[in-house]
């Protein structure tokens, strides 16, 4: 028999219960990469994370004769649904075993925690902030997980929710590039220096992380504003934006970021980060001294980068912002021969503009993530 009990969240050991499980889940899995467990913890700490200023979350796990079989949370995202004048709950953090009866109870639990607050509609996998990744993969399972930048899950959870009635809303595609393959088309190369040449735009480059600091709040601003028009947006809080800069910059290569400003604003903007998956793997979650210094090696020795940031703020598309974007895309692959591999991630099928331009580069499309959705 299974029963759900929800997470007290001052009780240390159920919070670890909750985090440990996906642990246990994937041991040894080769293309899974263990989460920090400071973020997950932070995530189901009202004190500490920003989501909780203006919306709601509470932790699930199912359990069999006193073993873990799996977890969930169900969140209350109050602005996006003001944003959206939708009655959305989310569900995140969704793990279980191969079994459809516990995630028939998982979801049944989630249900009536949203019934109860007169929403309408079940969407997810959505976390608590822009970078906590989307979707249940379906694709791709034969790569490694880019970082926290996205989830990894056995190919079995598609059938669970499917199983349940969820459907298809909306998919997130992450593309493989050869940074040193790369080129742009002449034309887009040729509008680019255009655009430079006619002063409306200025690319900035930075020293270090001191000198990146001094932009980062104008670069959090842009970020907010690059994505209005996709499927996943709502505006953030001045705290979320700052939560998000600084986890960030713990990964983050000054050298390799391109911001693009107009007037002295951040208008644009390709952020690169080098991929510590392989650290993050040997860390097993631990985020101390040692796994710092393995983090800040791995760094300096991996092949792969990451492009979880890249865009331009709507006003500028066509104006020639779009051209010096990927021209600078271009330069950010280029200029470092220490990567050979390179993934631009989780870009939603809804951000048309760019789904059109990475298909007209000749990217290759390898992993697939989908939000889901029933109504309640």
């Amino acid at each position: 028999m299974i029963s759900i009990h929800k997470i007290d969240l001052k009780s240390k050991s159920e919070i670890d219960r909750f985090v440990q499980f996906p642990f246990d889940l994937y041991a040894g899995h080769p293309q899974w990469v263990p989460p920090f467990r400071v973020d997950i913890k932070a995530m189901m700490n009202p004190a500490k994370h920003p989501f909780y200023e203006h919306s709601d979350a509470e932790f699930f796990i199912a359990e069999r004769e006193g073993r873990v079989v799996g977890r969930i949370a169900a969140l209350e995202n109050k602005p996006f649904n003001q944003y959206h004048d939708s009655k959305d709950a989310e569900f995140y953090l969704f793990e279980t075993i191969n079994d459809q009866e516990v995630a028939d109870v998982l979801f049944e639990t989630v249900t009536n925690w949203a019934k109860d607050r007169g929403l309408t509609k079940l969407v997810g996998p959505k976390g608590f902030g822009p970078l906590d990744g989307y979707g249940i993969q379906i694709e791709g399972f034969e790569h490694r997980q880019m970082m926290n930048m996205m989830n990894y899950n056995y190919p079995y959870y598609r059938d669970l929710v499917e199983n349940l009635g969820f459907t298809k809303v909306v998919d997130f595609v992450s593309s493989y590039i050869d940074p040193q393959q790369f080129n742009l088309p002449e034309k887009i190369r040729k509008a680019a220096d255009i655009a430079k040449k006619r002063g409306t735009f200025e690319v900035l480059d930075f020293r270090n992380k001191r000198h990146l600091k001094q932009w980062a709040d104008k670069i959090g601003q842009a970020y907010n504003q690059a994505f209005v028009n996709n499927w996943e947006y709502y505006p953030l809080s001045e705290r979320e934006i700052d939560f998000v800069i600084s986890n960030v910059m713990t990964v983050v290569d000054p050298n390799l970021i391109k911001i693009i400003a107009k007037d002295g604003e951040v208008v644009g903007f390709v952020l690169p980060f080098p991929d510590v998956s392989g650290a993050m793997q040997k860390n097993g979650g631990k985020l101390g001294p040692l796994a710092i210094l393995r983090l800040l090696q791995e760094i300096k020795k991996t092949d792969w980068v990451a492009f979880n940031g890249v865009g331009i703020l709507p006003e500028y598309h066509g104006l020639g912002g779009n051209a010096i974007m990927y021209a600078e895309l271009e330069k950010a692959m280029h200029q470092n021969t220490q990567f050979v591999h390179a993934e631009l991630t989780q870009v939603a099928e809804t951000a048309e503009q760019m789904r059109k331009d990475l298909t007209n580069l000749g990217v290759k499309f390898y992993k697939n993530h989908r939000v889901y959705q029933k109504d309640i």
